[in-house]
């Protein structure tokens, strides 16, 4: 019997990233991270440092998926302002943990500015999300993993989060290479494969150099040997069109 299929949503936070001062690089690792725990990334959003927006989107993404992540947003400045918008989501107040203030207390020449205890708050409720560095941590609370937006932190808290997911089987990925050969000519065989097997997920993904061109062709699924068999039938299809420089590779 096949395991339901788990979700998550990823919502980054923070005006430096619609102002394109700051690139995003969180999505892709927390992509990667959820994959290997057997959960399927449904959807991204990006919202600034507004109050409202911030919480309509979490309300609404926790609502639709398993999990939600958070980045950015909780460090000790007045737009740093996640952690007020996750306890109104949630209806909870937000209190200073004894632990951050605690960890905050014993580090040497660090004082416990009202800026830096600001970092220190927490939701009613809420669990710590240890910080890699021993910095203040992130936290979770329901199914909401709110985390730093810098991204060696983010990736740190990250292993303090894995064991708490309840993931499905894992998705298997498969990669037929087609070298010199036009997406428009691969168009309908890929499509005619896709329609014949509608519980897989089947990509076009082209590329330019100045070696060649063409495209890598992937196959998700959560059966291995279902991913093999339209592998090979794609493969079939395409020399069927004539197709012939094709490859299987790694991922």
């Amino acid at each position: 019997m096949p395991q339901p299929r788990v979700t998550a949503a990823v919502l980054v936070i923070g005006d430096e990233i619609l102002s394109g001062r700051t690139q995003d690089i969180n999505l892709n690792a927390i992509a990667k991270f959820v994959a290997v725990h057997g959960v399927d990334l449904a959807e991204a959003r990006v919202v600034g440092d507004v109050t409202e927006e911030i919480v309509a989107a979490l309300n609404a993404l926790r609502a639709k998926y398993d999990y939600v992540f958070t980045t950015g947003g909780i460090g000790p400045t007045h737009d740093d302002i996640t952690a007020d918008c996750v306890a109104e989501a949630f209806g909870l107040p937000l209190y200073e943990h004894p632990d951050i203030i605690a960890m905050m207390a014993a580090r040497p020449d660090y004082e416990l500015t009202p800026a830096r205890r600001r970092m220190a708050r927490v939701p009613e409720g809420g669990s710590l999300i240890q910080h890699p560095m021993k910095g203040p941590p992130g936290f979770q609370i329901g199914n909401v993993f709110v985390l730093a937006g810098v991204p060696s932190v983010m990736r740190g808290m990250l292993e303090d989060i894995g064991y708490r997911l309840k993931g499905g089987a894992v998705v298997i990925a498969r990669t037929l290479r087609v070298d010199a050969f036009g997406e428009g000519a691969l168009a309908e065989p890929l499509a005619q494969v896709a329609r014949a097997h509608p519980d897989l997920a089947l990509g076009s993904y082209p590329f330019f150099s100045p070696e060649g061109y063409g495209a890598n062709l992937v196959v998700r699924g959560r059966d291995e040997a279902q991913v093999e068999a339209v592998l090979t039938e794609l493969e079939a299809a395409l020399r069927a069109v004539g197709a012939e420089r094709l490859s299987r590779v790694e991922g």
